[in-house]
């Protein structure tokens, strides 16, 4: 549990509404997010890094990209890493400001570029030759100058999932940073490019801090070498990845992370950049289901909720453990071990295995630490409707994405002409 999310008066409750009474009000399953959790990570992260001669922490709009949720950070000030054309669009749409934004991603289309180039976005973060080329050509065309960082891959084990570890020479990610300082000399000899920082994102859900420091080093090394070249940087992006808490993990905190950077960071001029996503939002969600069915199949228990891995896909696709509470814990039932799975057609449709709960049939549920990486990337799947939105503010649930309908659904298909 958070400070967001606590029990009162034996019901589990987002700041000061019960959520029985959203799932009352707008069905289950149901996503519920803290506007103040959200805000208070994001304070925590901009007065860890206060102590840099200048800084911006760039929400990584990937880990939840709601209008909402953007809105609130925008409002605080907050800058944003984009991975799409689309993530521009709900940015932009949401208050942000193109002067704040940094698109990194390693297939960025023409429109993509074109789009971010005519809002004027801060930077973009260059993964491949190919790109630059892309980007020099196409400024050229518009009569413009693109902003551009490298992000060089240095190489650290990330120490996390290997889905999501993007550090290694393996990756996908960015340009070995053994042949930056030939793509920095190329790019700095185009006349419609212009250098001004250098990025690395390692990977996510880190919870130490050595990989963190680890490639720090490695880029302030890359840095001085650019410098002494005669390549000068406006910035440093160190990329996101800070973990957070889902169960037995014990992440640095913002300010831990932020201290061990600054240590290394010195009394340098470059602007300091930083792109947390789950860190801001993991923790400040929750999603909502209700117990459908009990089946006990001789070997194992099963809790069967409308909630499936097409409303929350991480514990399918990682293996992540990811908390589940009663939302109103019973006491009249023996508690038994289950595994929770929903109504998805495949086997590994499951929220959580081997967990212990009192249930005798249409309980909440609340599956905990669902504010990144949850609805953000849920589908359609066995022609489901994504689930609604709620960000809970103080004392009143605000509705910030109605849920599909099955016209939603089907909107833009058609059937074959009757006599094709």
């Amino acid at each position: 549990m958070t400070p967001a999310f606590h029990y009162r008066d034996g019901a589990l409750c987002a700041e000061g509404v019960a959520l029985e009474d959203i799932a009352a009000r707008f069905g289950t399953p149901v996503y519920v997010y803290s506007r103040a959790a959200i805000e208070a990570q994001y304070d925590a992260f901009a007065a860890a890094l206060s102590a840099a001669p200048s800084h911006l922490v760039c929400y990584a709009v990937k880990a939840n990209s709601n209008l909402a949720v953007l809105n609130l950070l925008a409002r605080r000030g907050a800058g944003f890493d984009i991975v799409s054309g689309g993530e521009l669009r709900r940015v932009l749409l949401a208050g942000g400001d193109p002067r704040r934004i940094v698109f990194s991603g390693v297939a960025k289309s023409r429109e993509d570029i074109i789009a971010a180039l005519d809002a004027g976005i801060l930077c973009f973060n260059v993964e491949s030759p190919a790109e630059l080329e892309r980007l020099q050509a196409i400024a050229a065309e518009r009569g413009a100058t693109a902003p551009i960082s490298i992000r060089v891959n240095p190489d650290v084990d990330a120490q996390s999932h290997p889905y999501i570890s993007t550090g290694l020479r393996e990756n996908k990610f960015g340009v070995a940073i053994a042949e930056a300082p030939a793509l920095y000399a190329c790019a700095a000899a185009m006349p419609n490019i212009r250098v001004t920082g250098i990025d690395c994102h390692i990977g996510s859900q880190l919870t130490s801090l050595a990989p963190f420091v680890d490639a720090l080093e490695r880029v302030l090394a890359m840095v001085d070498a650019l410098a002494a070249a005669g390549i000068a940087l406006s910035h440093i992006d160190v990329g996101g990845g800070l973990g957070v808490v889902y169960g037995e993990e014990h992440p640095p905190s913002p300010a831990e992370y932020a201290a061990a950077l600054l240590a290394r960071f010195g009394n340098r001029p470059h602007t300091l950049l930083t792109e947390p996503g789950r860190a801001i939002v993991a923790r400040a969600g929750a999603l909502l289901t209700r117990v459908e069915y009990l089946k006990d199949n001789g070997d194992r228990r099963f809790a069967i909720v409308d909630a499936g891995m097409n409303d929350l896909i991480r514990p399918s696709l990682y293996g992540a453990w990811m908390g589940i509470e009663a939302v109103r814990p019973r006491h009249d039932v023996a508690a038994a071990v289950y595994d929770v799975v929903g109504p998805v057609c495949e086997s590994s449709d499951f929220l959580g295995k081997n967990r212990s709960l009192a249930l005798a049939g249409g309980e909440l549920l609340a599956v905990t630490g669902a504010g990144a990486y949850s609805f953000a990337m849920s589908s359609n799947y066995n022609s489901r409707c994504r689930p609604a939105e709620v960000m809970v503010d103080g004392d009143t649930a605000f509705l910030v994405r109605a849920r599909e309908s099955f016209e939603d659904l089907v909107r833009g298909e058609q059937l074959l002409p009757a006599d094709a």
